[in-house]
């Protein structure tokens, strides 16, 4: 009895087998279903054995602070040594070289790497200025109002470096702050103790 239910069961199994087989092939829906599973099983197998390519990564440039007078400037287009990329936005002077790909040598808004942005922003013009020094005093305030926009953005994204110097302005001299920001916090934990 116990082989009778054992060939039962075999048979049973194997029949079970057959008519699943039989469900697949015999209707359309069921084929497509079963094509879109294979090439699924298929690109996770190919996913998962494809060997990735080393991301390649960018070192990354000393801490710059200085002021800049435009001609100083020109010199942080992106195709000097470092490949460091300064713009001015009102004045102000922020590294941008992490927008390489919109900032860069052959990017959307190459033509305000290493210059003033501030005219070409406000206007949504990518041509480059003019170079000399711009103050902008022909600018309307809905003009100007959109360089203050552009210059909340950048100080919200990139590093500040510095001022876009005037004409004979001379530079401030970073080191010096920055020896009296520590000299001042020395003075105050001695204060404090």
């Amino acid at each position: 009895m116990a082989e009778e239910g054992r060939v039962t069961a075999e048979s049973g199994s194997g029949s079970l087998f057959t008519n699943v087989i039989s469900e697949i092939f015999t209707s359309p829906i069921n084929l497509v279903l079963v094509g879109i599973i294979a090439l699924l099983v298929y690109k996770i197998i190919k996913h998962k054995t494809k060997v990735e390519a080393p991301i390649h990564v960018e070192p990354e440039l000393p801490k710059l602070k200085r002021d800049f007078t435009v001609e100083q400037l020109k010199q942080y287009d992106g195709n000097g040594p470092d490949k460091r990329i300064l713009m001015a936005v009102n004045g102000s002077v922020y590294d941008v070289t992490r927008g390489r790909r919109f900032y860069g040598p052959g990017g959307p808004y190459a033509a305000f790497a290493g210059r003033d942005a501030s005219r070409g922003l406000a206007t949504f013009s990518v041509v480059p200025g003019t170079d000399e020094y711009d103050d902008l005093s022909d600018f309307n305030s809905v003009e100007m109002d959109s360089v203050r926009e552009w210059e909340e953005q950048f100080k919200e994204k990139y590093e500040y470096v510095g001022r876009l110097l005037k004409p004979g302005e001379l530079p401030t001299n970073y080191s010096d702050e920055e020896e009296e920001g520590s000299q001042q916090e020395v003075e105050s934990k001695s204060k404090d103790d």
